[in-house]
């Protein structure tokens, strides 16, 4: 072959590359690790390797114990991608320089306060945190349904509230600020130790509260969004979005920094935001989209939105670890 006939062929093969859509690029990495913290997980990542031809390993992790991961390891990557959790680790695993700033083509239809605006993570879906209730249980003992925070602090709740541990769990963490939030530091910190009262211990997974109020073996748990799996096992179980104030958050997608499979990683943030996976998360995990041109879970068409509690998550971020050292000191188990 003449050199003058390489580098023609060269420069064809380059240019062809070049016309190639994104997704023909990324279907040479065809394996992705991922950490997640999202119910029906399984489900999702089936419908995004069907979607792609990328397998995915997925291991599931509260973002609490990422965090703490990462730093042990001196940020080297324990997966691909951060797959869902608590916002509040995300920002700080991005001042630690844990993260890879990606923006994603589909992000431009992400509201900006559900997202970084460097790319460092990008909200997939807005949890709600609400009361998971054991109706058959409450009916028993004459117990109402418990419709605020202030309602969890009566005495009939003794030793029944399930909440899992907010140095591990997002979902703690944010609900443990968002009360913070609400009646200001001095008053949330006051009600909170009413409220500390009637939980007897901590969980070490987000998961645990719904299931253990399910099985009766607390009356109330304090959980990320609906449970559909446990209602369709048979549990006896119901919803409360307290009217005092409901804690909320971006649950985001992230690329750990020196992700092995970057181009894959990629992928899986693009279809995770796209319309098409805003539409499939729905439907397996019913949350609040982030996305504007996607409508909520019918289960969720009733919730009213006025009652989130107004947050500022950079700063309840960059508080974690002030917040968590007081919670240590005064209420840990």
């Amino acid at each position: 072959m003449t050199r003058n006939r390489y580098w023609r062929l060269l420069l064809l093969l380059a240019a062809v590359m070049a016309l190639l859509p994104d997704a023909a690029l990324r279907a040479a990495d065809k394996e992705l690790n991922v950490i997640a913290a999202y119910n029906a997980k399984q489900d999702i990542f089936d419908a995004f390797s069907k979607a792609t031809g990328i397998k995915v390993n997925q291991l599931d992790m509260s973002s609490g114990e990422v965090l703490a991961r990462m730093r042990a390891e001196k940020g080297r990557p324990l997966a691909d991608v951060w797959f869902g959790g608590g916002v509040d680790a995300f920002i700080a695993a991005r001042k630690d320089g844990l993260l890879e700033p990606y923006i994603s083509p589909e992000a431009a239809h992400i509201d900006a306060k559900y997202k970084d605006a460097e790319g460092y993570w990008t909200g997939i879906s807005l949890v709600t945190v609400d009361f998971v209730v054991n109706t058959k249980i409450l009916k028993e003992r004459g117990i109402p349904v418990p419709e605020t925070w202030e309602a969890l602090t009566a005495p009939e709740f003794k030793g029944e509230i399930s909440m899992s541990d907010p140095s591990i769990s997002g979902t703690a963490y944010f609900t443990l600020y968002s009360v913070l939030a609400a009646r200001g530091k001095e008053k949330g910190w006051e009600f909170f130790a009413k409220l500390a009262e009637n939980i007897p211990f901590y969980a070490k997974r987000g998961s645990e509260p719904p299931q253990r109020a399910a099985m009766g073996e607390s009356l109330v748990g304090l959980a990320p969004g609906l449970w559909p799996e446990l209602q369709a096992q048979g549990y006896p179980i119901a919803y409360v979005f307290p009217k005092d104030g409901i804690p909320w958050w971006p649950a985001p997608v992230a690329i750990f920094k020196d992700a092995a499979h970057m181009e894959a990683a990629k992928a899986l943030v693009d279809w995770a935001l796209s319309r098409q996976g805003q539409e499939l998360l729905k439907t397996k995990d019913p949350r609040f989209p982030t996305r504007a041109d996607v409508a909520p879970p019918e289960s969720l068409a009733g919730v009213d939105t006025s009652a989130f509690i107004p947050m500022d998550f950079l700063k309840a971020g960059e508080e974690r670890a002030e917040v968590l050292k007081t919670w240590q000191e005064r209420f840990a188990k």
